[in-house]
């Protein structure tokens, strides 16, 4: 099969019941939060959010085909307005586990995770040979201190890290703030840390620990297979089946021990929408259907 043909296969993703999907859930959301609108119309922008939030949950929730929706929002944010056109917002989402989690950096002893541990170890080291970092090994103890406060065994530093570890990229951010202040780096500033990392909780099931590989960024395609991140701006169109489709192409074996083939049902999601004539935006998590964990991010 032609390369190129096989590459427009790819973008040729949004198919009529794709398409039926975006239309029938922005009609709902349309009336819900147009409703939710005119009900708190004196209220003030994180009420609003709040009022969205419900609403969007409770689509959510109850959405029945979610492998179609999300590869769906994953590739193609949903604008949503109403009829009269006084308010607006878009919905858009990313896998949760569209990266390697940097709470992987904490399981060096623990033979159950070593992939993940060398894939976390191997991307974090080439970032600091590629940004020059002046104290990496600070750095990695600063984040080391943070996802694991203690030593013990590796099955209670796994059950441990369900409480603890890096939860949000925010608070990663205050890590890299402190390492900044204490080694003047400025380095470390220059790193698009989300292309590479992802900030959750590590899954209970060792085996659950996958990369989303159809939504990886190019630039972290190109550190974990060292792959010309150049040629990638001609070969890389995110869609399901992409990534084994790409490997195969440069002969390099697909790992299903860390790079899921299936739709992993963990999104996070953004809403950006517009407030008394600023834009304002909200945060939450959907995994497994339960939509979950609202965060406020005020006005951008």
């Amino acid at each position: 099969m032609n390369i190129s043909s096989s590459r427009k296969g790819f973008a040729l993703i949004l198919t009529l019941s794709v398409l039926t999907v975006i239309i029938a859930l922005t009609g709902v959301l349309v009336g819900y939060l147009d409703s939710a609108r005119k009900d708190a119309s004196s209220t003030k922008a994180m009420v609003q959010a709040n009022l969205y939030f419900a609403n969007i949950k409770e689509i959510l929730s109850g959405f029945k085909e979610r492998k179609t929706l999300y590869n769906t929002l994953y590739l193609t944010p949903i604008p949503l307005q109403s009829e009269e056109g006084d308010f607006s917002l878009v919905l858009s989402c990313r896998p949760q586990d569209n990266g390697v989690n940097i709470n992987w950096l904490g399981f060096d002893n623990d033979p159950v995770m070593q992939k993940q541990y060398n894939v976390a170890q191997k991307v974090f080291d080439r970032l600091v040979q590629q940004y020059a970092l002046r104290d990496p090994i600070l750095l990695q103890e600063m984040i080391l201190r943070q996802i694991e406060p203690t030593r013990t065994t590796a099955e209670e530093q796994r059950r441990l890290r369900q409480k603890n570890g890096i939860m949000s990229y925010e608070e990663f951010e205050h890590i890299l703030s402190r390492y900044q202040f204490e080694t003047d780096d400025a380095n470390v500033g220059k790193v698009a840390w989300r292309k590479y990392f992802t900030f959750h909780a590590v899954s209970k099931d060792p085996k659950e620990n996958l990369i989303a590989g159809d939504y990886l960024s190019k630039a972290l395609l190109a550190v974990l297979f060292d792959i010309d991140a150049a040629s990638l701006d001609e070969e890389w169109v995110e869609a399901e089946g992409a990534l084994k489709a790409l490997l195969t192409r440069y002969g390099i074996a697909f790992d299903r021990s860390l790079f899921s083939e299936s739709f992993i049902d963990r999104s996070v999601c953004e809403v950006r929408y517009g407030y008394e004539g600023a834009e304002y935006m909200f945060w939450f998590v959907d995994t497994e259907g339960e939509v979950k964990d609202f965060e406020f991010y005020g006005k951008q």
